[in-house]
């Protein structure tokens, strides 16, 4: 899912600031990818914001940038220490969530939140019940398939239109969209050389010279993205689960669901972006 939701991040729409924040609870990977130092980062972030409740600002003084320029907030690869962090936001949202959503309700200002592995017990289930758009990631095949049921009706209480992305091999989305009436926005393309690039494998050099644009993964995560934001300018009014007082922030969840593996991005069959 981190391949998927970097990509996102870098590609959205330029009139936009963009900033990807690791929230997935089993550990982050953009540090060990891109060689970033272990802070600042989401743990000294979470520690801050307990303190400095919802500054908007804040958020961005825990940065750090890929080699193509794309801010973002890296989990520790650890996860007991990316799920402690997690945990400590859930007591008070006003403090960790709050600052998220009022970073991201500056001007021509996204946050793109990868959730990891979506289960009843993750910590970061409250990022995404806080979030205006949520992005659900699923391999194809009939036993992924098989835990979108029991969720599909929980996330559309918490956001209006999630859209649902397959990866790999299995159903078309035809058949997805028949057996679960609910239609995929479609399927991450099979780009191994892509995701590598996102991945920090193939150098910052490359990633300086051509970035993720010109790769098929590229132009489709810039078609999401684009997607994403025509979809916020049209928003509903607030949901059930946030403070009417809280102006819509373009808060992204990239969650994934089922059994899901990181490294299956870029092979046929996969279940991650």
């Amino acid at each position: 899912m981190s391949t998927l939701a970097t990509a996102v991040a870098a590609r959205w729409p330029a009139a936009a600031r963009a900033v990807l924040v690791e929230a997935d609870p089993s550990g982050g990977d953009l540090t060990l990818r891109f060689s970033l130092l272990s802070t600042p980062g989401l743990v000294s972030w979470v520690a801050a914001a307990r303190r400095a409740g919802d500054d908007p600002d804040l958020v961005w003084r825990h940065t750090q940038q890929l080699p193509g320029g794309l801010t973002v907030v890296a989990a520790p690869p650890d996860a007991e220490q990316a799920r402690a962090a997690l945990t400590a936001l859930a007591p008070d949202p006003a403090s960790g969530l709050g600052g998220l959503r009022a970073a991201a309700g500056q001007p021509d200002t996204v946050v793109v939140v990868d959730c990891g592995r979506l289960d009843p017990g993750s910590p970061a289930l409250p990022i995404v019940r806080a979030s205006d758009a949520v992005v659900l990631l699923t391999g194809a095949g009939a036993d992924e398939l098989a835990h979108l049921p029991r969720w599909l009706p929980v996330i559309s209480r918490w956001s209006p239109n999630p859209m649902l992305l397959l990866v790999g091999d299995g159903y078309s989305t035809t058949e997805v969209a028949r057996e679960l009436d609910v239609p995929p926005w479609g399927r991450v393309p099979h780009d191994p050389k892509g995701a590598a690039v996102l991945r920090g494998q193939r150098g910052s050099s490359r990633w300086r010279r051509t970035g993720p644009g010109r790769s098929a993964l590229g132009r489709f995560a810039l078609h999401l993205a684009t997607e994403l934001a025509a979809r916020h300018e049209t928003s509903t009014p607030p949901r059930e689960h946030q403070d009417p007082a809280v102006s819509p922030a373009a808060v992204v969840d990239a969650a994934r669901v089922g059994s899901a593996r990181d490294v299956d991005l870029a092979h046929p069959g996969g279940q991650q972006a």
